[in-house]
């Protein structure tokens, strides 16, 4: 039925074209190998290229049918990736680099467009928050950005001395997440724990003890005391501030500015079966970053509704607009300006820098999930054998000649971005020197 619909728009469109004069387009000439195809998410603000490319019929503009499928946690994503259920998925920027290795499910992931960068929050709970606040600079009353980890150390010494174990959670062990939160207590000295042969959970040698949460459960296991504080994509850090039952204390573009957040992960086996539509994916998705990020966010009301469907994020559209519309809620009441939190397009936000694989690829040699010491150059090629911006660059390049981006839009670059040492502890990153890098931290393996 979808091939049949398929001729049937193009015939109409072919007559639309040729009676006003205007050339057919060269989207309308991919020749896709597969047409309908289902796609993975979780219920997360950051998945909204997908939900825009389908809404705004991004996808059929490149004659692809497309049906998008919740899914109840990233293990089962990545699974349903992997076995050929999904053709591909919204996916943690650690899953296809952690499955590409071995760290968990083995399998070969690829992603050719990178979903988004910031969008994370670190949240505690009130009785943290209450225990925190005398620890942090106040100005005119309200506490002084970005909060660190120093002002949790005493609180969990203070839960130590007790007997008692304070507890965090994450969404995955692979997940930016996961790292986020770890160096964000790292960078106050606090460990967060070692991956070993022998502990699959990371918690050897912690002093905070990480576990994973999926990102709706987050407020119902704080709200429980199960655990203390999280660190959770939106609107999961927004809906505890407006449940009341947690204070956000820092974001991730504060632990390391416009940060890689998701990505969309194909297996290699599935990108090289069907090159064309995975072309025609991110064509799709691209535009739909742009119109996220186009005229300083005009987009961004109308995207929070679109989200706030129960097919989609499912949350109060609200609790979505808080952070999807350039503001951010902390402490209730202590709202601030915010508008990078949610980045789709600017700063070439679409782009697969190897920069940013390798970057994943240090914070898991760090805490252990890779158990021995590798090259620089085994680092390179890795990020090499994951991302694609090959097929980003003949994506954008079509979407170039058809009018829908300009060539200033697409980044001159070797794969590399430039050294930044905008973290929160300031230590400078380069991805050409990973293990440099490493050897910088006073917590953490090194080589």
């Amino acid at each position: 039925m979808s091939k049949l619909f398929r001729w049937i728009k193009i015939t109409l469109l072919t007559l639309s074209f040729v009676t006003t004069g205007i050339a057919l387009t060269h989207a309308e000439m991919l020749d896709v190998e597969k047409d309908e195809l289902k796609l993975g998410f979780i219920k997360l603000t950051d998945m909204a290229p997908l939900a825009i490319a389908k809404e705004k019929f991004f996808f059929e503009d490149e004659g692809l049918y497309v049906t998008l499928e919740a899914q109840a946690n990233w293990k089962v994503l990545l699974d349903r990736v992997i076995d050929g259920e999904l053709d591909g998925a919204h996916m943690l920027a650690g899953q296809p680099i952690g499955a590409t290795i071995g760290f968990g499910t083995q399998a070969h992931i690829v992603t050719a467009f990178s979903m988004d960068l910031n969008g994370n929050g670190i949240t505690v709970s009130n009785e943290v928050w209450k225990q925190m606040k005398p620890n942090i600079p106040m100005k005119d009353g309200k506490p002084i950005h970005p909060i660190t980890a120093d002002a949790l150390k005493p609180v969990i010494e203070s839960y130590r001395d007790d007997g008692k174990e304070f507890k965090m959670g994450m969404v995955f062990p692979v997940s930016t997440h996961n790292y986020e939160i770890r160096y964000w207590l790292a960078a106050a000295g606090i460990s967060p724990g070692f991956y070993t042969e022998s502990d699959v959970t990371g918690t050897t040698d912690a002093e905070v003890l990480l576990s994973v949460t999926p990102p709706p459960q987050m407020p119902a296991t704080l709200e429980a005391g199960t655990i203390y504080g999280y660190c959770v994509g939106e609107p999961w850090n927004q809906q505890a501030v407006f449940k009341g039952i947690g204070v956000p204390v820092t974001t991730n573009y504060d632990i390391w500015k416009n940060n890689p957040e998701k990505v969309f992960g194909v297996t290699k086996e599935w990108a090289d079966k069907h090159p064309n539509t995975h072309i025609a994916l991110v064509k799709a998705l691209i535009r739909a970053g742009k119109w996220l990020d186009e005229d300083n966010g005009k987009n961004r009301a109308e995207a929070a509704k679109i989200l706030s469907k129960p097919e989609y994020v499912g949350a109060d559209y609200e609790v979505i607009a808080n952070s999807m519309t350039g503001s951010f809620e902390f402490e209730k009441g202590d709202k601030r300006e915010m508008p990078d939190f949610n980045v789709f397009y600017r700063y070439n936000a679409t782009y697969p820098f190897y920069s940013d694989a390798i970057w994943f690829l240090t914070q898991m040699r760090r805490w252990g999930q890779i158990g021995e010491p590798k090259s620089d150059e085994w680092y390179k090629e890795t990020a090499k054998k994951i991302y694609a911006p090959e097929v980003w660059l003949k994506a954008a390049n079509e979407l170039v000649e058809e009018g829908h981006i300009t060539l200033a839009e697409i980044p001159e670059t070797d794969g590399f971005k430039p050294a930044t040492d905008e973290f929160i502890d300031g230590i400078a990153y380069d991805g050409r020197q990973p293990n440099a890098y490493l050897r910088k931290f006073k917590i953490g393996n090194k080589d």
